[in-house]
């Protein structure tokens, strides 16, 4: 029998992933007391039941019984249950904007600031973090991007190395990502923009990346660029982090940062992780000509 929480901060995505567990045949139910988990499990369980999946949404909304929740996971775990929690989590800046996007209160700022509100919930749900199955961050990732994580981690041989890649590349004149872990200059490389029948297409383009891969400089920095990143994520995974951004810019952010991020990308997908692609200003220059 598979029951999973899904738990976290608030904003961080719960109902969209309930809905994705839905889709997978999952019986839903959102914010169950903690303290009628039990009795919950055995009616669902129940051979007469139909049910073998059940998903349960508990948040910071059950107060003071939420610290009943690894209690009641622990007596159903005794009865024979598989009990998976995935936690979901997201940073401050993001969350503070998509409760002001919905015009949504925080359920712990009261009539105060949402940025208190979220720093009390962290705090409060410290330990439900350290002892979660499961670590996905969400600041950075579309709904489709967060099913593939979610199947990732229920369907697919329940493997999963709990940090989510995310390669970006943007352009230096547009300021470098805020969210960025790691940050690679690549305006050493030539530059394509200069070839009149290469600058209007993007690094998503083969003829693109064909010039900026003709550079030994550029296969070289791949390399020890790949290699480097290799060595680094299992230490990040040791060290707690559950969400790695990479951010390769340019001038532009429109032909060889996206040439790199997305060779990169591709390499680091042959392995055990879960990568993201994103080109935060592939298409600022082309709107900017337009404009003109």
């Amino acid at each position: 029998m598979q029951f999973t929480v899904v738990t976290g901060m608030s904003g961080a995505g719960k109902s969209t992933v309930l809905k994705i567990l839905e889709d997978m045949g999952y019986f839903c139910v959102d914010n169950l007391p903690p303290a009628l988990i039990n009795k919950f499990a055995e009616i669902c369980f129940s051979p007469d039941s139909g049910i073998n999946k059940v998903a349960l949404g508990i948040d910071i909304r059950g107060g003071k019984l939420f610290s009943e929740l690894f209690k009641a996971l622990d007596e159903i775990s005794s009865n024979g249950y598989i009990v998976d929690v995935i936690f979901l989590d997201a940073q401050d800046d993001v969350l503070v904007k998509r409760f002001k996007e919905t015009r949504r209160m925080h359920p712990l700022a009261g009539e105060g600031r949402i940025q208190n509100g979220i720093q009390l919930e962290r705090e409060i749900l410290a330990e439900a973090k350290k002892k979660a199955k499961f670590i996905v961050d969400t600041s950075n990732l579309l709904t489709r991007e967060l099913k593939e994580e979610i199947h990732k981690i229920l369907t697919e041989g329940r493997s999963y190395n709990n940090i989510i890649i995310t390669i970006l590349s943007f352009g230096f004149k547009y300021g470098i990502p805020a969210d960025s872990d790691l940050v690679f200059d690549v305006r050493f490389i030539p530059n394509p923009f200069y070839i009149s029948e290469l600058r209007a297409k993007t690094g998503n383009d083969k003829e693109i990346q064909d010039y900026v891969l003709s550079w030994e400089v550029s296969k070289e920095f791949l390399n020890k660029l790949e290699d480097m990143v290799r060595f680094l994520i299992p230490n990040y995974i040791k060290e707690g982090k559950n969400q790695l951004v990479i951010s390769i810019g340019c001038t532009g952010g429109k032909h060889r940062s996206v040439t790199l991020a997305n060779k990169l990308s591709e390499r680091l997908k042959k392995g055990e992780y879960s990568v993201n692609i994103h080109h935060r200003d592939i298409e600022k220059d082309t709107k900017k000509e337009a404009n003109k």
